[in-house]
């Protein structure tokens, strides 16, 4: 009998887990918005299509991605500070644009730093992670990982094939103090623009070179605009990925740890390796489309690269802040990583 009483209690109780179940299911996943200035069609894309996916299976849809691709919400710069504001979730980005938030962070570009592939990225991965993540969160973002941009190449309507040959032209430059510096120090006259700029500068006349990543180039129409690509190499631009701290702080601990688990499944080690091994195929398809493409000899790029290694020492002084000690950490980090 006492049993038989019990059980009107056990089904209310059996019911609501039911019912509570079946509202948690109904309910609509978290939301965040993506921005990246990469254009369609690119290995930028195809991998922030495979995080929403990989995201989406981590959290079995309780969490999903909306992504804006092409600078649909604004350049680089400008979406970097909104993330920063918390208006943008989260996002990919050059550290170029991280440097918008933390300026030293652009002496990851010095021309001609890196003596190698491989010790450009234990520097990042081994000796690069921490600084990062604390003067990031010091400006409002959340640092998640690495990701990559690739080799960047002078480009513009002629050939380059000597320092001199830029003396006094109008030089699109990125908008931060490295890269205006590294302009300055050819001789050129740097004009600060942000990636949905550059096509229609080149177009107008407002610049007549540009350094440009390949992976970027030619499937944004700047190779048609631009259509000489001069093989200098003199940089392999880093990636990141960040999310608005006011965005992370309100994330619960298991949507943070599923957030980082997908951010762990690819790690930066693949990212870099799908970029760069995407360089060569990028710029087959601009030859057939009619581009022109400039390898120089060993003896012109070692005039090029001995101009900009003497600009070093200028160039962190330019930039200011905390540029001189995040450059001893940088020379240090090469030391430890070897060539």
């Amino acid at each position: 009998m006492r049993d038989l009483m019990k059980l009107p209690a056990a089904i209310a109780v059996a019911a609501s887990v039911v019912v509570s179940g079946a509202a948690m299911a109904q309910q609509k996943p978290a939301e965040f918005r993506y921005t990246t200035g990469a254009p369609p069609n690119t290995p930028w894309t195809m991998q922030l299509d495979r995080f929403v996916k990989d995201l989406d299976e981590e959290t079995k849809s309780a969490m999903k991605i909306i992504p804006f691709i092409n600078a649909q919400l604004g350049n680089e710069q400008d979406t970097m500070q909104q993330t920063a504001r918390g208006r943008i979730d989260l996002g990919g980005f050059s550290v170029a644009a991280a440097a918008a938030l933390v300026p030293e962070l652009s002496l990851t570009s010095l021309p001609f730093y890196f003596s190698s592939t491989r010790q450009q990225d234990c520097v990042y991965d081994n000796h690069l992670v921490n600084y990062s993540k604390n003067a990031l969160a010091q400006k409002g973002v959340v640092f998640l990982g690495w990701t990559h941009v690739g080799s960047g190449s002078i480009v513009g309507k002629k050939a380059y094939k000597s320092p001199a040959d830029v003396k006094g032209l109008k030089a699109r430059s990125a908008p931060t103090k490295t890269a205006a510096a590294f302009w300055v120090a050819l001789g050129a006259n740097p004009n600060p623009l942000g990636i949905t700029e550059w096509s229609s500068a080149h177009q107008t006349g407002l610049v007549d070179v540009s350094d440009a990543p390949v992976t970027y180039y030619v499937p944004s129409g700047l190779g048609k605009i631009a259509p000489v690509y001069t093989r200098t190499n003199h940089v392999d631009s880093g990636g990141i990925i960040v999310m608005a701290k006011a965005v992370y702080d309100k994330l619960t601990s298991d949507q943070r740890n599923a957030l980082h688990r997908t951010v762990d499944k690819r790690p930066a080690s693949q990212l870099r390796a799908e970029i760069r091994g995407f360089e060569e195929k990028i710029l087959e398809m601009h030859v057939k489309n009619g581009g022109t493409i400039v390898n120089l000899t060993a003896a012109e790029r070692a005039v090029w690269q001995k101009a900009l290694e003497s600009a070093w020492p200028e160039i962190v002084k330019t930039v200011g802040g905390n540029a001189q000690a995040f450059y001893k950490l940088m020379e240090d980090a090469k030391k430890a990583c070897g060539a």
